[in-house]
């Protein structure tokens, strides 16, 4: 049986992929703002890094967005 739903991390990847779009930020900025990879920041937005939860703080301060506010999308609902 194939179970059709969007994994947590691809989630996670398109809710900072989007906040990130909205600002204009490049992945690079946004790993130099929060002090990570760029490398990491694009594995993220494509679903394929398990993010440790400092890292996800990390990302929110960079996008000036609460973690309540990161996780404030329908993405997380579908």
């Amino acid at each position: 049986m194939k179970i059709y739903y969007m994994d947590i991390k691809a989630k996670l990847g398109k809710r900072i992929k989007e906040l990130r779009q909205q600002q204009k930020m490049t992945q690079e900025s946004l790993g130099f703002k929060s002090k990570l990879d760029r490398t990491y920041i694009n594995g993220i937005e494509n679903g394929r890094r398990n993010v440790a939860l400092i890292n996800i703080h990390k990302i929110a301060k960079a996008l000036d967005v609460s973690l309540a506010e990161l996780f404030k999308s329908d993405v997380f609902n579908k």
